[in-house]
């Protein structure tokens, strides 16, 4: 067991010094993901001054504001770029032969290189975060309480297992399918609009008719809205009592869920791998 330890945890070191060798490249890309709220901010005035109206789907402009912030946080946390096609990538090419030779899981080295990449990351990104958040204070009404504060960070530590899980189980069909890259582009299309990040899911409710009926039931039975809609609006107090609860409780059955189901996915999909590549 504490040989096992030593060696998952000189991974997440080489995965983290790995990553810090970039530095400067995540630097710049976190300024550079700063730079589509300043749409956003005129945009969304825009419509509130168009509308005539001080609030609109139960956000205030500062409320919608505040939400497209948290979602840079919790999408930071939830996305997973290139793991799924790194997977398909590996078993295409049959270099994922050396997780099979070697005593290392592919998921638990996968899932180590994503933890120190986040690590990395929000160390990198700290400075860049907190200069935004403090320049656009103003638009929040303050801090949750701290039981509030502690479902939210829940709720991100669970997006980004769900995340994780989510993307590898979609890789892992590349056992079967040897290319997954339009259903990649499917599940990001759907991503998208779904999970919370381009507008607040809240929209929909005022989607009048069938279609609307419609929209609310496919969003509800996907997990997407756990990536980002679901920790903004916990940290926001849209979600509160009962509904909380059961939020978190459903968020941690898909996880769960995904967990399992990846895991299967890999143990059968070994079974039948062929070793295509070099």
């Amino acid at each position: 067991m504490i040989a096992r330890a030593t060696t998952w945890w000189t991974i997440l070191r080489i995965c983290l010094e790995e990553r810090l060798v970039y530095r400067g490249d995540f630097a710049l890309g976190t300024l550079m993901r700063f730079l589509p709220i300043v749409t956003q901010i005129f945009l969304w005035g825009a419509i509130f001054t168009a509308s005539g109206k001080s609030v609109l789907v139960g956000y205030t402009h500062n409320d919608i504001i505040a939400y497209f912030l948290l979602t840079m946080i919790t999408r930071a946390f939830s996305s997973m770029p290139g793991l799924a096609s790194g997977i398909a990538r590996e078993v295409r090419e049959g270099t994922i032969k050396k997780y099979l030779i070697q005593p290392i899981d592919l998921v638990g080295f996968l899932l180590l290189s994503r933890i120190a990449h986040k690590l990395v990351y929000y160390v990198v990104a700290l400075v860049p975060f907190a200069l935004v958040f403090y320049l656009w204070r103003d638009f929040f009404s303050g801090w949750p309480d701290g039981p509030t504060l502690m479902a939210f960070f829940a709720s991100l530590i669970m997006s980004f297992l769900l995340g994780f899980f989510l993307e590898c189980t979609i890789g892992m069909i590349s056992f079967w399918f040897l290319e997954v890259s339009s259903l990649l582009f499917v599940y990001m299309l759907f991503n998208f609009f779904l999970s919370g990040h381009m507008f607040p899911l809240d929209i929909f409710d005022s989607v009048p008719g069938v279609g609307g009926v419609v929209v609310r039931g496919v969003i509800e039975f996907l997990p997407l809205k756990y990536l980002a809609y679901f920790p903004s609006a916990v940290f926001l107090g849209k979600i509160t009592g009962d509904e909380l609860t059961r939020g978190l409780l459903i968020q941690l059955a898909w996880v769960v869920f995904f967990i399992v189901t990846c895991r299967v996915a890999y143990a059968r999909g070994i079974r039948r791998y062929s070793g295509f590549g070099g």
